[in-house]
């Protein structure tokens, strides 16, 4: 049976379990479990992380921990009574542990490595504190540690701040909201802003010493120097090196590293240096032989020195990094000036020192660091724990702590004068130091060279040679014990040093001092001149009494007065003496030695006060144990002495530099004080200055002692607890009485007011600024309750007035501040005394705005004290106190620190945020404590309903300011959850207020508005969406607070409701904001809100029997929220549901029903936009979703700002995605809405405020740009055209001069530029997971340059990466539509465009007539091949079908996107007869274009022919046109399908056309194939005539007998009738030309095989009498390398996959598909007159502009058999019966052959002559080639690439492209054409000529334009623009003006006038449409 458990309820999971019992819960090792219910070994709970999954686990699987449980029940919760640094420890890291792993997918290496460590580290603490066995402080410092690294990971992880008290998390509910900010606030500043210290220490590490000439030991001292004071300000740091420049002792580490400690922050300036001497042991000199003299010298080396400023600079840059550095060594040019070679360094005095060798250097490594030397210990433990060498401060440090010993006297062996002592040379002095005790026995080891080394007993100064004035400058450290100090003394001992062989050392001298004189005083500081005495070599020294007699020093220190002989030798030291033991000063030491002279106590007291403070310091235990004994021998003569030198004491102690002796003096008060009756002299004494201070003229003393005045209370209070004790409390009333008498001078003090002196004022100040000290000692012996009366009568007795001095006013506050601090405001009793006072004095400067920071940290302490230390009653009668006085207050202060203007300054801003955020907390402090009874209170004191509408809208407005996010640190999510749930609470009770008195008849507007508008801000903040935070800390929250946005939105649904008619003054305002809090994505909240709208809709139709107000605002908002990421697919969901629900039964349905259409479908394409927009790359999902957004705002909803915007933003899109053309025609939606008027309009955007017609101006011209840039220029001349019109009605003429060479340079462009035809897809998105402006649409897509299908199907793949990619063009199912997935179906399409008329043009040239076949496009057509009924094994064409889809677009392409949707897509089946036909009709004219291709040498080899020929003669032979002929030339086929007769005819005409092109094509391949392929040839013959027996050809009709190639479609049935003797408009007469391309019907021959008269005629068109090898190159390239045999089958049909021929990625094996399965790409789709394609960029390249003769051309809307087109004039059209006349000079060598005749021309010659632009000489272009094409490539030209007519140019090498207009001429060889009747004659253009006519000679220039242009007097008529160009309308538009085109006419025979230029008549003007 399950029970309860009691003390079971909190355990660990220490075992997994999978849970496969039934009810069973999986666990996981470390999961916690709460346990609810035991039996028989199981348990029943939850883990904690899951507390909604209930089950039931293995008792034996959980490790049971102590816990205390709350809300014991079902709702209980458990909180664990472990440790709560290792609870907190234990959440944090489940926290990490899933953030960890994060950082490691995001890549973020170093965190992710740091944090690993810091979490293995945490651990390894978490261990040590669970087993236990650690001490009280290893404890703290564990704990210390653990939360320093918590802190430290929840900055790096971006958590929040966690308050913590004595390293544990604090409750918020447990402490006041002032100390929780204080907390935070603490955390926030150590974590921001580090202490600085002012206590520094340097590391420094000897390396090693780099010489090239060493070979001596040397001894290294580095110590600090200040250069600005001249001295030293450490001791010296001693290492020793050997003979090699590296430490002596290198196994001891702490030799070779030390610390210099106890630097102030003064010390690390830029005059501060490390400077290094160093002594070399060794010889005399060192450069002397060995076996000159063995004796050791220690002789001068040389100095290098390093100034701290660099340490700094590099501190500074990387902090607490050890650095090395390598210092120079330099050595004095004169040993003399040896002792300040370190200045000259550092002064530069170059003269004075060099360098000892060219690579000396001095490593060392250097660090500063930073606290005192504990923390130092304690964060460097490894310096500490290898012994590094402790270098200290020369003198006490900074700060003097009384735990410091030290007894150092420092000697500093200066210089001396010695006489030579008969010698001929200088001496070589060394000085020998001994210190002797008073026996005469040497001190061991009491001489310091440095830290580093052992001290020695004996010191040898180094030797400088031969120098009688020598100048050390040599310091040493005497560290001498205390004990032996007296009668110690120096011995300093001189001897001359030899340099000859022995090296002996001669004494001629001593010298002697002592170190304390008879009466305790050590050796003063300073310089000391002592007397050398002269001796001899063998002289004693062991009986020192001998010559201790002797004076020793001149000057004021006399040893024994004998007199001496005189002596012109002496020898200067200095020593300073850094002891806390001894002392030089006499006046102290006759003071502590008072009893000896009785008689001069008075003077001794009054020279008390010029002993230094740091001798007084190093004695206050003996100075005032002297005080109060002086004070016992005789108070009434010596107390006011007494209590001088005790003010002078105390006061001393106030010093920074002796503060921390304070303890010292309470030690001693506690401990060592015994003056029992010193509290009578000391309260007469004190209450006598301070009714003195009111008269007293010098108020100096009177303010020290007032600054005393704390420690003189405890000599009082002391003094009497002492009497007390030894009298049983005798006089206690006669004490009281003092005190009282004296608070009572001190109250008539305080209440005298300045009279225009500030003397008494400063007296105040100081009395107060110490007061507060006073009171925890008069508790001790005073009642609390006396004593807070006391002190508030005293604070009282303080002007109330704020017109005293500023500085008194700050300084009572200061007393408030330190008094509501005090032990006295802790205790309730007392503080219910004193609050009055202090919230008086708070009151007043809140009012006055003054000092708010010491008032914030009063109220701050005060709520503390109050949540902390008060009872329920207690409480609630000092809030009453609180709310009465300083609500109000306040609110108006925190008002005007939020609304005054921000200083600059860094700092203080941060002053204003803590004083704003401190009253914030004071403020929450006190609503929290408020209760029902405190509001009720609160709104009744209110008099009048203004005052409470004026309180209402005050907090309303704080409470706004406090919700803001900047008023909390972003990590301070504790704070700003209790101050929401503070103001949430307070809100609850104001509300009902509101109802109560503002809601019927006193209705106010602005009060109800500023509720809504603080409820609609509390919801929205970003602290309260739980959506964003971690399921850990989402759970506490909730637990702690629940959800308050839920809360919030009940209120504002209850109090809306309670409006009535009011709503509709709310309306359409507040729609906004309730929209807003909608979006928010709590299911509760929106539930509650969402029905509002509905009540909005209902009162609006009411007042104005519509909503459009409320539709207009649901809209504006929608889109600004949703773009900030507000809303998603489940709000849309839920607020279609809930309004149409709301809505059914309303009267206004439909137009309800409407709106909420409306704003859902809105939705959906704002949800779409965002999640688009987040994809950092533009692609075209982005493109077409704004697309789909620009168009609703548009066409649904009618709103041209938001219109505009999207306009812009998909501008933005496109620049960036670099789609031009796209961005300029996106623009010009922006720019018709614009008129060219003077009407201003407002800034908007990024535009200025300027006119209307300076904005369309603006937008024109940015507009010509992207058109330009997106090679659109014809689009860019129109607007160019219209601009230029408005500059001219202005008379701009400027601005227009430019807009003409903008357009005539637009003009050269289309002539000069290569434009890429682009191919088109057409791309289908099925499934419910596409977007919704995509899903189960179909688009056609504009590709990219060189983009073809593969590369396509790639990128959109890359868009939808969760796509799947069809393998068929067949439609898709239903379920596919209904998918819950993502379908891709892509293919290529065709084309149609609907610009027939200027494509039909001959005159026209092909580049410009590609811009047409491309753009304004509106279908496309795509083929897929199937067959219909049986399928016929042997013979598949019988049954071949194509369905041919046409798909007409929404809009044209191109357009404002890439891609448009599909508006109507037609399919239409074309029979197997037709497919024939057209299939034929295709390869007829790929063998034209070949054929033409390899006469004018435009192909670099002949492969492409011969490939070409190859394929169609093998599929012949091997049955192609055989299976035609048995498919539909047999009798049973004609009999039942009738209707088909004149297509039979078609096709049988096509196929003995194509018999004599392979002929004529076999004659021209005769001709120029290369030796090595002459057996394909004649293979290749051979098989013609297989393939014309199996066609039963025998031989061709009359009119094949001419060359096939000039047909005009292939059809003989049509002629065209000529048109002879046209004349151009300059009178020069133009000759009908015909081209062997012509294909006459009516001339018909009778040969039926390749004769020799088609052999001549190819010999006669070539014009070669080479061999074909010299002629043709045959190498292969990878663009003719080969051609597949599929080109003969018919490339018109697709199949339903998805990819072209040419491959594609989606499939796995394209070459297993039948020819019904293969895609085409457009390139190799279908050639038919019917659907004109378009030629690949490629292809284009490489075909020459040929006739117009040889393209057919016909009306798409005919079927086949009507395709009747009519032959145009050829550039290659001759008259078949005359032979030509070669008019060809003599460089050349070719001659224009003779070709069959072509039929008459009806058209006008006028238009058959072309233009050529300097362009047309250079080279052609690379063809451009897709990388994803196969090698192979399709030459079959497009079916309208019409050509014109014009000069035929037979050069060597002659190409154009059809799609870019440029064609080029190799090698500057052009050939003139002389047109005659019947004849044309070919000239070839030498180089030289060439060369002439490009410099002008001969007028290749463009022709000028009509001249009755101009002369009629009317403006040009403008052309309509299309409905993506469309302007607004205007006068007549003007005509494009006429395209240049140079003709050339050329000299007859017997004529010798220059070439004369004919101007090509102005064609008709072309329609804007046409663009």
């Amino acid at each position: 049976m399950w029970i309860p458990t009691d003390n079971e309820k909190y355990g660990v999971v220490i075992a997994s379990f999978r849970g496969t019992v039934p009810h069973g819960l999986p666990l996981e090792v470390g999961d916690t479990v709460q346990i609810l219910e035991k039996c028989d070994g199981w348990y029943r709970g939850f883990v904690l992380k899951s507390p909604s999954i209930k089950g039931i686990f293995p008792a034996t699987y959980i490790h049971l921990k102590n816990a205390n449980v709350k809300n014991k029940g079902q709702f209980e919760t458990i909180i664990p009574t472990e440790d709560t640094v290792i609870t907190e420890m234990t959440g944090t890291l489940r926290e990490w542990g899933i953030m960890w792993k994060q950082l490691y997918v995001k890549n973020e290496g170093d965190l992710f490595h740091r944090l690993w460590h810091v979490m293995n580290e945490l651990l390894d603490l978490r261990r040590q504190v669970l087993v236990g066995h650690l001490t009280h402080d290893r404890m703290k410092d564990v704990k210390r540690h653990i939360t320093a690294r918590l802190d430290w990971g929840n900055e790096q992880m971006g958590l929040d701040l966690v308050p913590r008290k004595e390293f544990s998390m604090v409750d918020p509910d447990e402490i006041s909201v002032t100390e929780l900010y204080k907390l935070m606030e603490h955390r926030h500043r150590k974590k921001d802003t580090p202490i600085p210290t002012s206590t520094h220490h340097l590391f420094l590490q000897m390396k090693s010493l780099m010489c090239a000439n060493l070979g001596e030991e040397l001894e290294v001292f580095f110590s600090i120097y200040d250069s600005r004071e001249n001295h030293p300000v450490s001791e010296r740091f001693f290492v020793k090196l050997n003979k090699n420049g590296l430490p002596k002792f290198p196994e001891r580490m702490e030799r070779q590293c030390t610390l210099f400690v106890d630097l102030g922050s003064s010390d690390l300036r830029k005059d501060i240096y490390i400077i290094v001497h160093i002594i070399r042991l060794g010889r005399m000199a060192a450069g002397e032989k060995k076996n000159t003299c063995n004796a050791q010298y220690r002789r001068p080396f040389g100095c290098a020195v390093l100034s701290i400023a660099d340490l700094l600079q590099t501190e500074r840059d990387t902090r607490d990094s050890k650095e090395d550095h390598m210092l120079k060594v330099y050595m004095c040019n004169t040993e003399s000036e040896w002792y300040q070679i370190h200045e000259n360094i550092i002064k530069k005095l170059n003269a004075r020192y060099n360098l000892t060798s060219s690579n000396a250097g001095l490593s060392v490594a250097l660090q500063l660091l930073h606290g005192d030397i504990d923390q130092i210990r304690r964060e460097y433990p490894v310096l500490f724990t290898r012994g590094v060498a402790i270098t200290r401060k020369l003198g006490f440090s900074d700060i003097i702590m009384p735990g410091d010993i030290r007894n150092d006297l420092y000697v500093t062996l200066e210089r001396g004068e010695f006489e030579k002592g008969g010698k001929s040379v200088a001496r070589n002095v060394d000085v020998t130091m001994y210190v002797l005790d008073s026996e005469g026995q040497i001190l061991k080891d009491c001489i310091s060279l440095g830290s580093g080394e052992i001290p020695v007993s004996e010191h040898h100064s180094f030797v400088l040679y031969h120098n009688n004035s020598p100048r050390w400058a040599e310091p040493l450290k005497l560290p001498i014990p205390v004990d032996k100090f007296r009668g110690a003394h120096i011995r300093l001992e001189f001897r001359h040093c030899s340099t000859k062989e022995k090296g002996e050392k001669k004494l001629f001298g001593f010298s002697f001092v002592p170190l304390m004189q008879e009466d305790g005083r050590t050796l003063p500081d300073g310089i000391h001149e002592l007397l050398v005495h002269k001796c001899e070599e063998n002289t004693s020294f062991h009986d020192p009494a001998r010559y201790l007699k002797l004076q020793y020093c001149k000057g004021n220190l006399h040893g024994n007065s004998q007199p001496v002989k005189a002596s012109k030798e002496t020898f200067w030291i200095s020593s300073f003496l850094c002891s806390t033991k001894l002392t030089q000063n006499g006046d102290l030491l006759d003071f502590l030695k008072w009893r000896a002279h009785p008689e001069r106590i008075c003077d001794i007291l009054s020279k008390f006060k010029d002993i230094d403070g740091a001798e007084i310091v190093k004695f206050l235990q003996d100075t005032l144990d002297a005080l109060f004994g002086i004070l016992d021998e005789n108070s009434q003569k010596y107390g006011l002495k007494v209590f001088d030198s005790l003010v002078h004491i105390i006061n001393l102690l106030q010093d920074i530099k002796f503060q921390h002796f304070k303890p010292v003096m309470d030690t001693y008060i506690e401990s060592h004080f015994a003056g029992a009756l010193a509290y009578r002299d000391l309260i007469k004494v004190l209450k006598r200055y301070i009714d003195r201070s009111i008269e007293a003229e010098r108020q100096e003393h009177i303010q020290d002692v007032l600054r005393a005045q704390e420690y003189i209370f405890k000599y009082i209070i002391h003094s009497r607890s002492l009497y007390t004790l030894a009298t049983g409390g005798q006089n206690e009333e006669e004490f009281r009485s003092n005190i009282y008498e004296l608070f009572q001078s001190v109250r008539y003090f305080l209440s005298i007011e300045s009279q225009g002196s500030s003397i008494i004022t400063q007296t105040q100040a100081v009395f107060l600024s110490s007061f507060p000290a006073v009171y925890s000692e008069l508790l001790k012996l005073i009642d609390v309750r006396e004593v807070a009366n006391l002190v508030r009568d005293t604070l009282r007795s303080m002007p109330d007035v704020l017109h005293v001095e500023y500085s008194l006013e700050a300084v009572k506050l200061q007393c408030i501040a330190k008094t509501v601090e005090s032990q006295l405001f802790t205790n309730p009793d007392s503080r219910c005394i004193l609050l009055p006072v202090v919230l008086h004095h708070l009151h007043m400067h809140l009012q006055e705005q003054k000092d708010l920071t010491m008032c914030a940290r009063i109220l701050s302490t005060t709520f503390c004290l109050i949540k902390k230390d008060s009872s329920e009653i207690t409480a609630s009668e000092e809030v009453d106190m609180l709310v009465d006085s300083l609500l109000g207050v306040l609110l108006r202060t925190i008002l005007e620190i939020s609304n005054r203007s921000q200083p600059s300054g860094p700092t203080i801003r941060l002053q204003f945020q803590d004083v704003t955020g401190e009253f914030v907390a004071c403020l929450l402090a006190l609503l929290r404590q408020m209760t029902d009874k405190h509001y009720q209170q609160l709104l009744e004191s209110f008099t009048s309903k203004d005052d409470l509408r004026d309180f209402l809208l005050q907090i309303f407005t704080v409470f706004k300011i406090l919700i803001r996010p900047e008023m909390f640190p972003k990590d301070w999510t504790i704070m700003r959850l209790v101050t929401n749930n503070v103001i949430i609470t307070t809100i609850l009770y104001l509300s009902d207020a509101l109802r109560k008195n503002f809601l019927h008849e006193g209705f106010d507007f602005k009060v109800w508005e500023s509720y809504f508008y603080l409820a609609v801000i509390f919801i929205n903040q970003p602290c309260l969406q739980l959506e964003m935070f971690s399921p850990s800390k989402r759970k506490k929250v909730l637990e702690k607070y629940g959800d308050m946005r839920v809360t919030m939105g009940c209120e504002i649904f209850s109090m809306w409701q309670n409006l009535g008619e009011h709503k509709l003054q709310f309306i359409p305002g507040l729609i906004g904001p309730f929209l807003e809090v909608t979006l928010v994505p709590q299911a509760d909240l929106r539930n509650v809100m969402i029905p509002i709208f509905h009540d909005m809709m209902d009162w609006e139709q009411r007042r104005t029997g519509n909503f459009k107000q409320v539709e207009a605002k649901l809209i504006d908002k929608l889109d600004s929220l949703m773009s900030e990421g507000k809303g998603d697919e489940t709000y849309r969901e839920l607020f279609n549901s809930i309004l149409l629900k709301k809505i059914e039964r309303e009267t206004w349905r439909e137009s309800g029903i409407s709106l909420v259409a409306t704003v859902t479908r809105l939705m959906e394409r704002l949800l779409d936009y965002r999640d688009c927009m987040k994809v950092a790359e533009v692609d075209g999902k982005k493109i077409g979703c704004t697309v789909s957004l620009l168009n609703f705002y548009k066409t649904e909803i009618n709103k041209e700002e938001m219109y505009i915007r999207y306009i812009h933003k998909l501008y933005d899109l496109h620049l960036k995605a670099q789609n031009f053309t796209e961005a300029a025609y996106t623009l010009l939606l922006y720019d018709e809405l614009l008129e060219w008027s003077e009407r201003p309009l407002r800034e908007f955007l990024h535009y200025p405020m300027q006119t209307e017609w300076q904005r369309k101006e603006i937008l024109h011209l940015t507009i010509i740009q992207n058109f330009d840039k997106g090679k659109c220029w014809e689009n860019g001349i129109i607007l160019c055209r219209e601009l230029a019109d408005q500059y001219e009605s202005f008379y701009d003429y400027r601005n227009l001069s430019k807009m003409r060479m903008m357009e005539a340079s637009f003009y050269d462009k289309i002539m000069d530029q290569q434009r890429l035809e682009p191919e088109f897809f057409r791309v289908g998105f099925y499934g419910k997971k596409f977007p919704f402006f995509l899903r189960n649409k179909e688009f056609v897509c504009r590709g990219h340059d060189y983009e073809r299908l593969e590369a396509f199907q790639q990128r959109m793949l890359n868009e939808f990466p969760h796509a799947i990619a069809m393998q068929h063009a067949n439609q898709p199912e239903e379920t596919i539509f209904q998918a819950d997935a993502q379908y891709l179906q892509i293919y290529a399409v065709i084309p149609i465009p609907d610009n027939h008329e200027i494509l039909q043009k001959e005159a026209i040239p092909d580049h410009i007539k590609s811009f047409y076949r491309v753009n304004n496009i509106w279908r496309f057509r795509y083929d897929r091949p199937f067959h219909k009924g049986i399928k016929d094994k042997e013979n598949e064409f019988k049954s071949l079908w194509v369905e041919r889809t046409t798909l007409t677009l929404v809009q044209s392409l191109p357009g404002i996107s890439r891609w448009f949707e599909v508006d109507r897509r037609e399919v239409v089946e074309m029979s197997p007869l037709e497919n024939a036909i057209e299939v034929l009709e295709n390869k007829n004219q790929q063998l034209r274009t070949l054929i033409t291709q390899c006469q004018s040498r435009q192909m670099q080899n002949i492969n492409p022919l011969t490939m070409c020929l190859n394929g169609v003669i093998d599929a012949a032979v091997n049955g192609g046109l055989a299976r035609y002929q048995e498919a539909f030339f047999v009798k049973d086929y004609i009999l039942n399908h009738p209707e088909d007769g004149e297509k039979i005819s078609r096709l049988r005409e096509l196929m003995f056309e194509q018999a004599h092109i392979l002929e004529y094509g076999l004659a021209v391949h005769e001709k120029f194939v290369p030796q090595d392929m002459r057996p394909l040839h004649k293979k290749l013959v051979d098989q013609f005539f297989v393939m014309k027996s199996r066609l039963g050809i025998q031989d061709f009709p009359g009119y094949a007998r001419v060359s096939p190639i000039h047909l005009t479609n292939g059809s003989p049935r049509t002629c065209r009738n000529p048109t002879l003797g046209a004349i151009s408009p300059d009178g020069a007469r133009l000759v009908n030309r015909r081209s062997p391309l012509s294909y006459p019907a009516f001339n018909r021959y009778s040969s039926s095989s390749l004769s020799s008269q088609a052999s001549a005629e190819v010999s006669n068109i070539t014009g070669q009498s080479e061999s074909s090898d010299e002629v043709f190159q045959m190498q292969a390239s990878p663009s003719t390398s080969s051609l597949s045999s599929t080109h003969s089958a018919s490339p018109n049909v697709t199949s339903s996959a998805p990819s072209s021929a040419r491959g594609s990625p989606l499939l796995s094996d394209k070459h297993k598909h039948s020819r019904e399965n293969t895609c085409l790409s457009p390139r190799e789709r279908p050639c038919s007159a019917i659907y004109p394609i378009s030629v690949e960029p490629a292809q284009q390249t490489l075909t020459q502009q040929i006739g117009d003769s040889c393209m057919p051309r016909s009306d798409p809307n005919l079927s086949a058999p009507e395709k009747v087109m009519n032959p145009t004039p050829s550039s290659w059209s001759l008259d078949s019966g005359k032979e030509a006349r070669n008019c060809v000079p003599d460089s050349a060598k070719l001659v224009s052959p003779p070709v069959p005749p072509r039929p008459p021309h009806t058209g006008s010659p006028a238009k058959t002559y072309r233009s050529f632009s300097p362009q047309a000489f250079e080279t052609p272009p690379a063809n451009p080639r897709s990388p994803h094409k196969s090698s192979v490539q399709s030459l079959t030209p497009s079916p309208t690439d019409y050509q014109s007519l014009g000069p035929v140019y037979n050069s060597p090498v002659l190409s154009g492209s059809s799609s870019s207009g440029i064609s080029s001429l190799s090698r500057g060889s052009v050939t003139e054409t002389t047109l005659t009747d019947g004849t044309i004659t070919c000239t070839l253009i030498g180089s030289e000529e060439l060369i002439k006519r490009e410099n002008g000679t001969f007028a290749c220039m463009p022709p000028r334009y009509n001249l009755s242009e101009h002369g009629t007097g009317t403006s040009r008529r403008r052309a309509p623009l299309p409905h993506s160009l469309s302007v607004p309308p205007s006068a007549e538009p003007p005509a494009l003006p006429p395209k240049p085109h140079v003709l050339r006419v050329h000299r007859s025979e017997g004529e010798n006038r220059m070439d004369e230029i004919l101007v090509r008549p102005r064609s008709q003007p072309r329609k804007v449409s046409q663009l």
